[in-house]
């Protein structure tokens, strides 16, 4: 019923109208508290600000030394994080104990403005190798992204008389333990990815470990060292240069650094066998996921641009740049991959 000021009304007109009224008022008060929370809540979700980050100079732990891969890497991040996030990235090397002590410094800072970029070792298997580890990967750090990853090259002396691997197989297997092998140090993906080739393949190279790859391809040219997985930059060059053999690659698929170069996995009828070194960038556990997420974007664009693709693949990385789930999930794999080898040699470093 539609009222002006000149609508005449009964009274029961009157009585009938206020009751229809309450009863609006009530219906609206019961639904209005549910109504203005859900707006409430959708409100907030839309303009929810993400936290401001960075609001000071960044620190970039690397746990090894100048001239290292993880350096590498983190000098090709640094100009170009600066200018997406207009604070300065700065590099600081902490080098000792295999890239465990820069990892450590990264797990217990309390900034938020502190990351680390180191190879897989300290974030794998580094808590079976050590019963002291004083930082936990799981627990302590936030995955960020995995910038890059290498295959291991299977390189062998130039005296062998093996050309190909299926050759180098027969020979190694009627060798036994006369044929040895070098790392660069107890523990390292160059150590326990032969490890995981001797429990596949069932040949018995003893270790010699050394301190650097250049001492290890040193010591093979010299004739003191028979085989040692090492990564392209160490071999490929001596490899032209008729000083060493190159038997394969050690990831699941062929490398495109060196296409014709077949791998363990085909050329030694070994399906499973599967090993690569990689760098990670990641944070403390306590920042943020969108924080983390911004940077792996950052760390994707630059990664993947084709000046900084290039010049990761003539130094034999591949450029990856995952958001931090990949990081994460490579960590879980590799743990598990590479903890089954350490139970099995029974490897330990303290």
């Amino acid at each position: 019923m539609k009222l002006n000021k000149n609508t005449t009304i009964s009274l029961t007109q009157k009585t009938a109208l206020l009751r229809r009224q309450l009863l609006a008022g009530f219906a609206a008060s019961a639904v209005l508290p549910a109504s203005f929370a859900l707006s409430k809540k959708a409100t907030s979700a839309v303009v929810a600000p993400v936290p401001a980050w960075p609001t000071k100079p960044v620190r970039i732990i690397v746990g090894f030394p100048a001239g290292s891969s993880p350096d590498m890497l983190a000098r090709l991040l640094t100009e170009p994080l600066a200018k997406a996030f207009g604070q300065p990235f700065i590099i600081e090397n902490k080098p000792g104990a295999g890239g465990n002590i820069g990892v450590d410094l990264v797990a217990k800072a309390t900034d938020e403005h502190t990351l680390g970029v180191n190879i897989n070792g300290p974030l794998t298997s580094a808590k079976q190798l050590y019963s002291k580890l004083p930082f936990d990967p799981v627990r302590d750090l936030r995955p960020i992204s995995l910038i890059a990853s290498s295959p291991l090259l299977l390189v062998g002396a130039a005296s062998l008389p093996a050309n190909t691997l299926p050759e180098l197989m027969v020979y190694a297997k009627a060798q036994g333990d006369k044929l040895n092998y070098g790392s660069v140090g107890a523990g390292s993906g160059a150590h326990l990815a032969m490890e995981l080739f001797k429990s596949q393949s069932g040949i018995t190279p003893t270790h010699i470990p050394y301190p650097g790859y250049a001492q290890v391809i040193t010591a093979m040219i010299g004739k003191q060292v028979d085989l040692g997985f090492m990564v392209p930059s160490a071999a490929v060059a001596q490899a032209k240069a008729g000083r060493v053999k190159l038997f394969a690659v050690s990831t699941s698929a062929r490398s495109t650094l060196l296409p014709e170069l077949p791998t363990v996995a085909e050329g030694a009828s070994l399906p499973k066998f599967d090993a690569a070194v990689w760098n990670g960038i990641f944070a403390q556990a306590s920042m943020p996921e969108a924080t983390a997420k911004r940077i792996a974007e950052e760390v994707a664009k630059i990664v993947r641009t084709p000046d900084i693709r290039q010049r990761l693949f003539d130094q034999g990385w591949q450029a990856l740049g995952t958001a931090p789930e990949g990081l994460a999930l490579r960590m879980q794999a590799d743990t598990a991959l590479w903890g089954g080898v350490i139970a099995k040699t029974g490897t330990k470093l303290d």
